[in-house]
């Protein structure tokens, strides 16, 4: 029971670049042809994301890495939603595992970001996923379960959501889960929906797979049923590599 959406691929920028190497990367993307039927999406940092929202193709939407949890105000630091759809932002990367575990961000705190940012229609990529020795102690599901309850207690609508799965042990160590591993807590995670949310969300929610994902992985991953996309790190600094992967979607084709 695959997503039943569009498949999805997000380019997640963290903190790097520069005004010339943004201009150069969306040069890249602006010239890459990208197969029809995938929302592509870019993540800049904040300060760039004016540049690359005026200068990149209409094609391909913009996010943010992160959001207030609330509306604006006396928060030194923070970027308020309304700000976000003031320059053209439409998404959110929101729980990241980064924010979570670097930045010691919790899951309430999370889901509670998500639905106002959702409140003011700004779009999610609500991310999940276990640390190595959460997996190694067989907790791959209650952890990512309980991410999601957190997410659920929150969100009321879920049609302007993408979950995104990235299991902590695979982001940026070069370790990719297998195939089967994503795909087996892609479905996991589908089923949890089924039962706690609903079958219409269960079935139509896209839920992509980040972690390590270049453009040498993804034709493999892109073929497992419930992988709807991909949340692309380093590879997306990469023009030619990320609309590799973005065009992964034709595995996804054949494998159907």
């Amino acid at each position: 029971m695959a997503g039943s959406g569009k498949f999805f691929v997000g380019g997640n920028w963290k903190c790097n670049g520069t005004k010339d190497s943004v201009s150069k990367l969306v040069t890249e993307l602006n010239a890459a042809t990208l197969e029809p039927d995938v929302d592509v999406v870019v993540a800049p940092p904040f300060i760039y994301i004016d540049q690359v929202k005026s200068s990149l193709t209409d094609r391909i939407e913009v996010s943010a890495q992160n959001v207030w949890i609330g509306k604006g105000g006396a928060y030194t630091g923070e970027i308020s939603a309304e700000q976000l759809v003031d320059i053209g932002c439409q998404w959110v990367i929101l729980g990241h595992s980064e924010r979570r575990h670097i930045i010691g961000e919790d899951d309430e705190f999370i889901g509670k970001k998500a639905a106002y940012a959702l409140s003011q229609n700004v779009k999610v990529i609500a991310c999940i996923g276990e640390l190595l020795e959460e997996r190694e102690a067989g907790k791959t599901f209650d952890v990512c379960f309980k991410q999601m309850k957190a997410f659920a207690d929150s969100i009321t609508n879920w049609a302007d959501v993408v979950v995104a799965y990235e299991p902590v042990w695979a982001i940026g160590t070069g370790k990719v889960a297998t195939p089967e591993q994503a795909q087996e807590v892609h479905a996991a995670v589908r089923d949890w929906l089924k039962t706690n949310v609903s079958p219409d969300v269960a079935s139509s929610i896209r839920i992509i797979y980040g972690g390590s994902v270049n453009a040498a992985n993804c034709a493999e991953l892109a073929k497992k049923e419930d992988i709807d996309g991909f949340l692309v790190g380093g590879a997306s600094l990469k023009g030619p590599d990320f609309a590799t992967i973005i065009n992964s979607v034709t595995s996804k084709k054949v494998a159907a």
